[in-house]
């Protein structure tokens, strides 16, 4: 008996799934972009037991398409301008296919030599195309979510209060730690202060201004009144590329008053990041090259497959002081002399995300990824022009980037009536939009990212506002 598929019988099924990811991109445009299915549809037809018995993987592989791939919600879908669009590329797929076989697990420089030296040359790859300084340090992390609570628990750690060792519970010696973030910055800092011990009610959400950018006298005026009342201020986050608005936060003036503070400043730029390859997108991000820590996502803009996420530190020894925990069965001969990937975060075991992301940008090159972001933007000017011009419709947020705010312009219960015209584009098929609150009121929101995505398919979704709206209208 094989412990493992005989490799006649591999090879055979991995050509099949060749075909069925090459069939699936190709037509995935053809599809609604939500499925028409159920809670619990799916769970009701998939045995509740699992087989006794080897199942022949054609028989496998046609469950797949017969139970998964029409129930699945579609991001590779052209339509998909929901959240923020991500891509899996034909390079970012054979790259996580690579890594698949490969199996390494990269968190020694000795269990993974060439994983290693590998991401440490494609984040330095990419800090140089954002035009990063050459003393940032990169690592990858699964998501955004993980990078900046990586950051957050190095923010934690520079501060005299040894919680590595001691912790924070049972010490009523340790003031409480504050962290501040605009009203329009991520989820995520909110679980990172869950996660590190901070609770809720020690992170500061900032004010904005009328283009949704954190005001620097309002944060001013938090950490002095924390400092006053005891408490200590440990990091600051200014979002660059908002999840809502894709607002930039003024990092120059932030990262001036975390100087004067002394307080750690972390940049979440998941989504605009990618952009700061183009050199006029990356004049709209003054200040990022001051920050102690910084994120970019290149499976949100850079067409990687979900998940690579780069994190960036300026101290690196502060980081490996942080987290660096090196058991006896660990140690190697060349510890002094090589990195070791598993002391720079939380994770011991590390995919090699790095494969993926190098064959991504060795396979468009730089001008390339720069051509379809300045495409993806150059899309959402024309639409948010098309809804200026449009008297039923506002634009409910400037532009600065991929992603359009608006709503419909009706007098009676407008919340109800964008919510129900949201409903209805999505129901069509061809696109998927969500929505945001701004200023208390319900917005439509389109974020345009995804690699497949053209003008034809942003006028057929004008097309399907427009009728919505003057069906909703005339009911």
């Amino acid at each position: 008996m094989s412990r493992d598929l005989p490799a006649d019988e591999f090879r055979s099924a991995m050509h099949r799934v060749a075909d069925l990811v090459a069939d699936y991109l190709e037509g995935v445009g053809d599809r609604p972009v939500l499925p028409a299915v159920k809670p619990g549809e799916v769970r009701s037809v998939l045995p509740a037991a699992p087989p006794e018995a080897p199942e022949p993987l054609d028989t496998i592989l046609d469950d797949y398409l017969r139970v998964i791939e029409p129930n699945l919600t579609h991001w590779n879908h052209p339509g998909f301008l929901a959240y923020f669009a991500i891509t899996g590329s034909g390079p970012g797929i054979l790259g996580e296919t690579l890594a698949a076989g490969l199996n390494v697990n990269a968190m020694l420089w000795r269990t993974s030599p060439a994983g290693t030296e590998l991401e440490e040359r494609v984040c330095a790859w990419l800090a140089r195309m954002m035009d990063l300084p050459a003393d940032f340090r990169g690592h990858i992390n699964d998501t955004a979510s993980s990078s900046s609570l990586v950051a957050l628990a190095a923010a934690r750690h520079r501060l005299p209060v040894d919680v590595r060792v001691r912790g924070l519970s049972g010490r009523p010696e340790v003031p409480p730690l504050t962290l501040y973030a605009s009203d329009q910055a991520h989820s995520s800092i909110d679980k990172s202060a869950i996660v590190l011990g901070l609770g809720q009610e020690n992170v500061r959400r900032i004010e904005t201004d009328d283009e949704f950018r954190m005001s620097v006298p309002a944060l001013t005026r938090a950490i002095e009144r924390d400092r006053a009342e005891g408490r200590l201020p440990m990091a600051v986050v200014a979002t660059v590329g908002t999840t809502s608005t894709t607002s930039v936060d003024p990092v120059p003036e932030i990262a001036d008053l975390c100087a004067r503070f002394g307080v750690w400043l972390h940049v979440d730029a998941a989504y605009a990041g990618s952009a700061a390859i183009c050199p006029e997108y990356r004049a709209l991000m003054p200040g990022i090259e001051r920050a102690d820590s910084l994120v970019v996502n290149p499976h949100k803009w850079l067409f990687t497959p979900v998940d690579c996420s780069l994190l960036y530190v300026r101290d690196p020894a502060l980081l490996k002081a942080a987290f660096s925990l090196v058991p006896e069965y660990l140690r190697t001969a060349e510890d002094s002399e090589v990195t070791n990937l598993m002391d720079y975060g939380f994770q011991l075991g590390r995919r090699f995300r790095s494969l993926k992301l190098w064959m991504v940008i060795r396979a468009f090159g730089v001008e390339g990824l720069r051509e379809r972001i300045r495409e993806h933007c150059a899309l959402a000017r024309d639409l948010a022009a098309w809804i200026a011009a449009d008297p039923r419709f506002e634009l409910a947020a400037p532009v600065p980037f991929s992603a359009v705010c608006f709503r419909a312009r009706v007098e009676e219960d407008p919340d109800r009536f964008n919510e129900r015209l949201l409903a209805r584009v999505n129901a069509a098929g061809p696109v998927f939009l969500s929505h945001t609150v701004l200023k208390g009121r319900y917005t439509l929101r389109v974020a345009i990212g995804n690699l497949r995505t053209e003008r034809g398919h942003i006028e057929q979704l004008w097309e399907l506002v427009g009728r919505a709206y003057e069906e909703l209208r005339g009911e």
